[in-house]
């Protein structure tokens, strides 16, 4: 059947037609929408750290890279990964990544937020004045120790691996400050020792080890701990890594490290985890003090879960159209690629499908008027005695009549002609019955 004879169609056939396909193309939208992701936020919010954190300068990078494509973060100063956890948990919050430590995490509390890579070393640091014969945390019992600010991953993570040294809030006085002002407050006595957590090119780290009244604990069990503690691995600083002259440190530093992470909330639009990735690959893929070559950033799990996106990202690398194309035109094609594809895979055998469907549907009428008119040829061959002639005759006027009004395309004439030509047949063998009463 030809485009020329389905317009010839009857209205009320052109009707069903589109009614089922418009209910086809509804259903497959449908489903595509159902499982398609929405377009990806042009804003997401990024939980950092302290003004001078190591995460404050990766957060303005981070809005750098971004806005080269068109997504714009904004920045939410914190005092840590402390902090910033509470916030990826708090669903209200606005938050929708951030910087948080591996050991900060409690669990399954935190089973809704996923790392999205982990992107360098941040040692656990200790620091006393020079000259204190002090290599393991159990020798703090008693002392008044700087623990970092209300809400920094320092305080998160420093209390239990103290707890588990036996040095609590019970026999200890830990003390929450920020690290510049625990520098200060060591040097003057007001503390015996202060904790920080963090990389080596975090200013208050850095200030620490070059100042010469202060010295650096080397952990003497530090290989106990990793073996323990899931998210710890050893780390040796070499003498001399800072300076030679004079020599910083003057001795090889073993301390235990666990890792920055940038992390999200599980329902972060799997483009912009991609979009993440390839910005933490410009910030973070340079060989640090701890890391080696092309070491970060990675996704081997710290403690939080992995996301799935970032693991298939990692194993089929970016999309085929994010390769080549600016990041919103690639979301939109992929987007536009999954409602079309549907459509086409039903749309298409629908329309090759199509003029069968239909030349059944003109056939149908046809072959319907068929069946009677055999029926009533049967009867005037068969019947004999009293003869309904005047029934038959009008029986054979209704098909005509019914036949006549059926709309065929010209490639059903031929079956039309017969019909007519069918019922003038059996017209006669009435007549001939008639005239041979």
């Amino acid at each position: 059947m030809s485009l020329s004879d389905l317009l010839l169609l009857s209205r009320r056939d052109l009707w069903r037609v589109g009614i089922v396909g418009a209910l086809l193309v509804a259903a497959c939208l449908w489903v595509s929408l159902r499982f398609l992701e929405p377009i990806p936020p042009r804003r997401i919010v990024l939980a950092s750290g302290p003004p001078s954190s190591l995460y404050h300068q990766h957060a303005e990078r981070y809005k750098e890279l971004l806005a080269r494509e068109g997504v714009t973060l904004e920045e939410r100063m914190t005092e840590g990964a402390g902090d910033n956890l509470r916030l990826l948990l708090d669903r209200n919050s606005g938050v929708d990544l951030g910087f948080v430590q591996g050991g900060v995490a409690r669990f399954p509390e935190a089973n809704s937020v996923v790392m999205v890579a982990s992107l360098y070393y941040e040692p656990l640091w200790i620091f006393v004045r020079r000259g204190e014969p002090i290599d393991a945390l159990a020798q703090l019992t008693g002392k008044r120790i700087g623990m970092g600010a209300p809400g920094s991953g320092t305080y998160a993570m420093a209390v239990p691996l103290l707890a588990a040294s036996n040095v609590t809030t019970a026999n200890s006085t830990l003390l929450q400050m920020p690290a510049d002002q625990a520098i200060g407050a060591l040097k003057i006595g007001y503390l015996d020792a202060m904790v920080i957590v963090g990389g080596l090119r975090t200013p208050a780290v850095l200030t620490a080890l070059k100042d010469p009244a202060l010295g650096a604990v080397s952990l003497a069990q530090a290989t106990a701990y990793p073996p323990r503690y899931s998210f710890l691995t050893l780390r040796t600083l070499p003498a001399g890594a800072i300076a030679f002259v004079p020599l910083i440190p003057p001795r090889d530093l073993t301390l235990v490290s666990t890792e920055a992470m940038l992390v999200a909330r599980d329902d972060l639009h799997p483009a912009i985890v991609t979009l993440l990735l390839e910005a933490t690959r410009d910030e973070h893929d340079d060989q640090g003090f701890f890391e080696g070559p092309n070491e970060f950033p990675n996704i081997e799990q710290v403690d939080l879960r992995v996301s799935q996106d970032a693991l298939r990202h990692k194993r089929f690398g970016p999309s085929l159209l994010s390769r080549y194309l600016p990041f919103w035109a690639a979301a939109l094609l992929e987007r536009f690629v999954i409602i079309v594809v549907p459509l086409l895979v039903v749309m298409v055998p629908v329309v090759r499908f199509l003029p069968q469907v239909m030349s059944w549907r003109v056939r149908s009428r046809i072959y319907r008027w068929y069946g009677e008119l055999t029926l009533l040829e049967r009867e005037v061959r068969s019947r004999e005695g009293d003869l309904p002639i005047e029934r038959w005759l009008a029986d054979l006027e209704r098909i005509q009549r019914s036949a006549e009004r059926v709309t065929t395309p010209a490639s059903f004439a031929s079956e039309a002609y017969t019909l007519r030509e069918h019922i003038d047949l059996v017209r006669r063998a009435v007549l001939a019955k008639a005239g041979a009463k």
